[in-house]
């Protein structure tokens, strides 16, 4: 199905959306500031049995398709003689491979980050304002999967597909009731690796990944989500904006909303203990790295049950 909106139409939703200044002009956390002590405690509570899942993909050192840049993975020492092992790891964080959490500042728009921040804050010193971690203290609230695929009855969303605002609705009516609320942290499943692992992989690059239509980005902002992630990018690829608009759903969430995003999540075993628990919400823990000044960080986000 092609786009909801025209460009003009997406611009004139960015300025509904904006959180700027919400949380007061020097305000670098954005909608994490939904994420209250009071949510937290409420999300403890979910954790009723113990059963714990990643979300994350392996670091992969292989190049593969959907993995041009794979990760460096170098032995410092190895075996005799001495008492240790020692390694060594560069990983290239965003892109389309690795799970990963960017910061607000990893996108710009009209040379503004969230906040109305410069781009000129990021440079080869890294980034002096909106950086990854700004989440030293990790990310704890209520997780909320919406599952887009079988919400479509279908195994998986096909790449470039879109996802509208009343799938995310049907969705919610299958997740058992669950209804995304404020300080949520809101995955949303396309089966991207259920189609991998029956299809092989593929570069997204060329063929393409399922995403958010620039529509939901006014539902996402009416429910106050703190965080979104995705088993994609979140954005469709190619982009049916075009150029101008090629990452809408990143602009509408990190740039004006202030809601940091994880990319390249792996929902496969989640969406087996969600059907298996008959329940779409559960405690979601992360902690990224601290890593100053930077603009994104890997992470292995939990869903305990």
């Amino acid at each position: 199905m092609p786009p909801r909106l025209t460009v003009q139409e997406v611009r004139s939703v960015y300025e509904k959306i904006s959180n700027w200044g919400r949380w007061g002009k020097e305000d670098e956390r954005g909608a994490l500031n939904f994420i209250t002590a009071k949510k937290r405690a409420h999300a403890a509570t979910l954790a009723k049995t113990g059963d714990i899942v990643s979300l994350a993909q392996p670091l992969s050192t292989k190049t593969t398709p959907d993995n041009p840049q794979p990760v460096t993975h170098m032995m410092l020492h190895a075996g005799p003689p001495g008492v240790a092992s020692l390694d060594y790891f560069a990983i290239a964080p965003h892109g389309m491979a690795f799970t990963h959490l960017d910061a607000l500042c990893h996108v710009f728009w009209q040379g503004q980050m969230y906040n109305g921040f410069s781009d000129r804050e990021v440079g080869r010193f890294g980034a002096r304002r909106c950086a990854i971690d700004v989440t030293r203290d990790g990310i704890m609230s209520r997780g909320v999967m919406l599952d887009i695929a079988r919400a479509r009855k279908v195994e998986w969303l096909e790449p470039g597909e879109l996802i509208f605002p009343e799938d995310l609705e049907t969705a919610e009516k299958l997740g058992a009731g669950v209804s995304v609320a404020e300080g949520d942290v809101l995955l949303i499943r396309t089966g991207r690796h259920r189609r991998k692992a029956v299809k092989g992989a593929w570069d997204p690059r060329r063929e393409g990944l399922p995403g958010l239509d620039a529509s939901c980005l006014e539902w996402l902002h009416e429910r106050k989500i703190a965080v979104l992630g995705c088993d994609a990018v979140s954005d469709a690829a190619p982009s049916p904006y075009g150029a101008e608009l090629g990452l809408p759903i990143h602009i509408g969430t990190l740039v004006m909303m202030g809601v940091h995003l994880i990319d390249n999540a792996d929902f496969e075993a989640l969406a087996a203990a969600c059907e298996k628990h008959n329940r779409y919400e559960f405690l979601f823990t992360m902690a990224p790295l601290i890593l100053e000044r930077a603009t994104a960080s890997p992470v292995n986000p939990l869903a305990l049950f």
